[in-house]
């Protein structure tokens, strides 16, 4: 292994900033870093792509950490390797609870640890939460954009077809009852990487916070609602670097 250059991400293991916004999707990267100042390719190998800029004086990565729970655990070590010590990320889902409408922010305070790559970390019993100050600054900027938004607990999955297509799998039965249970435990949404990561940062002492915006939402499909797709991020994003800038000013003692 290189030790100048971290292995997936192609980013100095010194590079030394504190703070990273995490997309999915390397095309979101370089729209949530325009919002930084002096932004600069910094990095880019298979589904990461790392561009850093400036935040109220400090030094800020967006990374890409692809689909699924181990792409995006490797993201975060790789990060933490770095010296990044708090992270948001930034992402997309599928809306469960009837009360969350194609659009609406969600800000999740917990996962169902659904996925495999948590359980590489951490017993099943310990629950992948998110940091507490970290939800505090999201929920603060969400407000002060006056969007719709929930805070709660969410599932993250492995398998986007499962859910989509459970009927297909051979253990479809097993699929159908969990979902149906998170459903009446008032589970908000489904995605893909939120577990992995808080479980990561509970494990390396990475403060992590998610934001995720609900593209749609099948039960309100089923549920005989006609709801439009919401696929523009524009409102979370700027929620997302907006709680970052809270969250250095209290670090900085502002």
């Amino acid at each position: 292994m290189n030790e100048e250059k971290l292995f997936h991400l192609g980013i100095s293991s010194g590079f030394g900033a504190k703070y990273a916004i995490l997309p999915g999707d390397p095309g979101r990267v370089d729209k949530i870093a325009s919002f930084l100042k002096s932004p600069v390719l910094i990095g880019e190998n298979r589904e990461f792509r790392s561009v850093a800029g400036i935040l109220s004086g400090e030094r800020v990565i967006v990374t890409s950490t692809g689909i699924g729970g181990p792409s995006a655990a490797i993201a975060l070590e790789e990060l933490y390797i770095s010296g990044v010590r708090t992270a948001v990320r930034i992402g997309t889902c599928g809306g469960m609870h009837e009360s969350v409408i194609p659009g609406d922010v969600i800000i999740p305070t917990a996962a169902v640890r659904m996925e495999g790559t948590s359980k590489e970390y951490a017993p099943i019993e310990f629950p992948a939460a998110a940091d507490f100050g970290v939800v505090t600054a999201l929920v603060s900027a969400v407000r002060n954009q006056g969007v719709s938004y929930h805070t709660g607990v969410i599932q993250s999955k492995d398998s986007f077809y499962g859910q989509h297509n459970p009927e297909s799998m051979p253990v479809a039965e097993k699929l159908i009852y969990n979902w149906e249970s998170w459903k009446r435990l008032g589970v908000l949404a489904s995605e893909m990487e939120t577990a992995a990561l808080f479980t990561v940062g509970h494990t390396r002492g990475i403060k992590m916070g998610c934001i995720l915006h609900a593209l749609w939402n099948q039960e309100r499909r089923i549920a005989g609602y006609n709801d439009p797709e919401s696929f523009d991020l524009t409102v979370t994003i700027k929620v997302a670097v907006e709680a970052l800038n809270i969250l250095i000013g209290v670090d900085d003692g502002k």
